[in-house]
């Protein structure tokens, strides 16, 4: 970018000339691009490797949902849309491959060239893209699609549009965006912005679309039909473009895909066994052994699969909102953690049989180290010391408990810190020096039984220490309304993480979220070393020096007590019918994005 300044400022020597030339001379266009190191794919690669190159198309496959959808515009902020959607119907410039920690391969580009430092990245499209309409896929339409959605799309995809100084043809099929910032994370995020047909929307308001128009997208389903809040139906497009690509052999293989949507997580169950739906995912240790041994499993035509990873366990739990005063205090943090018998709740909900959540990027390389903070986290955690939560770089680790119902020890240290924090014990009720009660509200979607459980026995311990918890449900839409505005107390929270965590984590934890609605910064995390740490991931060069900046904001956010975590999803539970299959080797980041329903496919026996 110092060489952009110079051009405009007209002072370009002879020196920098000569470096710009060299620069464009190293660069070459590549079939793939990945974050640290090289593909692992040759350019002339058969198929990803968790692919079946000679999987049978055809057949059905039937999800549930709970809950329902106002929208089929998956890219605006307006509307709640089947979450499936965006992943069926839609591609992007590159593609990833699950089964690396974050490599691109060209999808409706040919190819793609960076400049060695990475500061602008040029992609050629396949002349042979096209739209389900069978039109072109132009450069124009990639300029309109990244123009549109920085501007008008989802959250989501405004912070790129904030970090690219230009956009412009360089050819035919070839569109160049040159960054106004030091990170080699962007080349990849712009590789995997969806491109939408430009024609589609002339004259009509893009963000305030829901079910009508739906986008045109280039992907290999469309919506063959729906009813709103009911079902939405994804036909196979016979004439997609892209089924003869080596990165889709194998994939897609599947005539329709259809979504039912249901009231709550048990009526959803219950029709999966009366043979409604064809495949469920099971959250519940606990229930997998015990409620899925119905007729149709027992018979053998259902068939239960469990699919290992290798990924992080990323963070499921209850967020506390410390834009509330409530909140604010990290003691206060501490002792809601304290009151949280996990032990005790895990055993009720799942049996015991899933481990609890130790740390954001638990389950990996990336996580946090037991003990204090030592070499290059400490160095990057030292600067911060008199910011950063006790724990941080001493050393943290989340409370445990007896395993008992009543956890007598920690709730004894959860009203010691709530002492200390200014609340005491009056006439059976805790309260502030104004004499205001602690009591909050738990916000949850409608149909969320298995937390509203977990809430019954977390607000029974509450009671003990004159804390009073309620509950409030609404549906979906009013959930991600709730969400976007942060109104709520307490509210159910899930991120997950990847191996190759990067710009993403701006949008989770940056202190841009405290303030700006709709980012997904739910427990308005304001640290200045969160940022830093984000900061030098997304500069480093090499994967010691990013490894350990990820590490540092592992123990950042997690001796923050922003989050009461429960149990990490080791391992993916599929029950689905034995028509249903998936090849043996499977991807890194196993039941993810890009396994159900990409790899699977449907035959009889």
């Amino acid at each position: 970018m110092e060489l952009l300044n110079f051009l405009r400022a007209g002072v370009l020597g002879a020196a920098a000339l000569s470096a710009c030339i060299a620069t464009q001379a190293t660069a070459q266009p590549e079939h793939a691009i990945a974050m640290y190191g090289e593909p692992a794919l040759p350019p002339d690669f058969v198929s990803l490797p968790y692919a079946n190159p000679d999987a049978p198309k055809g057949g059905r496959i039937v999800f549930g949902n709970t809950g329902g959808f106002d929208s089929l515009n998956p890219f605006v902020q307006k509307g709640t849309p089947p979450w499936q959607q965006s992943f069926w119907s839609y591609e992007s410039l590159m593609g990833r491959s699950w089964d690396e920690p974050f490599t691109l391969y060209g999808l409706l580009a040919e190819s793609v060239e960076t400049a060695p430092d990475r500061s602008w990245v040029e992609f050629t499209l396949r002349p042979e893209a096209r739209f389900s309409d069978g039109s072109p896929v132009t450069v124009e339409d990639v300029i309109w699609s990244y123009e549109t959605l920085g501007a008008e799309g989802h959250l989501r995809y405004r912070g790129l549009a904030t970090q690219v100084e230009t956009i412009e043809q360089t050819g035919p099929h070839k569109v160049r965006l040159t960054f106004n910032s030091q990170d080699r994370e962007l080349a990849l995020i712009a590789g995997l912005r969806p491109i939408l047909k430009k024609a589609q929307w002339e004259g009509r308001d893009f963000a305030a679309s829901g079910l009508n128009p739906i986008p045109i997208g280039t992907g290999p389903y469309v919506i063959s039909g729906f009813e709103p809040g009911r079902y939405v139906t994804f036909r196979r497009d016979p004439d997609y473009w892209g089924k003869d690509l080596p990165f889709r052999r194998g994939t897609n293989n599947f005539d329709e895909m259809r979504v039912e949507f249901y009231g709550d997580e048990t009526v959803q169950f219950e029709a999966f066994k009366a043979g409604e739906l064809t495949v469920m995912r099971e959250f519940n240790a606990e229930k997998w052994a015990r409620q899925y041994d119905f007729p149709a499993i027992k018979r053998g035509d259902v068939v239960k699969s469990e699919i290992p990873h290798r990924r992080p366990s990323g963070m499921t739990g209850f967020a506390m909102n410390t834009r509330r005063a409530l909140f604010a205090d990290w003691r206060v943090r501490e002792a809601l953690l304290l009151a949280f018998n996990f032990e005790y709740i895990n055993d009720t909900m799942t049996g015991g049989a899933q481990p609890r959540i130790a740390s954001y990027f638990d389950n990996s390389d990336l996580a946090m180290r037991p003990g204090p903070a030592t070499g290059a986290v400490r160095d990057l955690l030292e600067p911060f010391a008199d910011s950063l939560p006790p724990g941080a770089i001493e050393g943290y680790a989340l409370p445990t408990g007896d395993g008992t119902a009543r956890n007598r020890a920690n709730l004894r240290r959860a009203a010691d810190l709530l002492t200390q924090a200014g609340w005491q014990v009056q006439d059976g009720a805790l309260v502030n020096e104004a004499g205001q009660p602690f009591a909050f509200t738990v916000l949850l979607r409608q149909g969320d039984t298995g937390n509203q459980t977990v809430i019954d026995l977390y607000a029974r311990a509450l009671a003990r220490l004159g804390i009073v918890l309620r509950v409030e449900t609404v549906d979906d839409a009013q959930f991600e309304s709730r969400m976007a505005s942060y109104d709520f107390d307490m509210t159910t929270f899930r991120r997950d993480l990847s191996l190759s965590p990067g710009n993403e984590q701006r949008l989770y934890w940056g202190r841009a979220g405290v303030d700006a609605p709709g980012t997904r910064n739910l427990p308005g995390i304001d640290s200045a070393a969160a940022d830093a740490m984000i900061d030098t991931m997304l500069q480093a060069r090499t994967t010691e020096t990013f490894t350990a900046a990820v590490r540092a904001l592992d123990r950042v956010l997690t001796a923050g007590r922003y989050v009461i975590p429960i149990w990490q999803f080791d391992v993916g539970r599929i029950a689905h019918v034995k028509q249903l299959h998936y090849p043996e080797t499977l991807p890194v980041y196993g039941d993810r994005i890009g396994f159900l329903p990409d790899v699977w496919w449907y035959e009889s026996e």
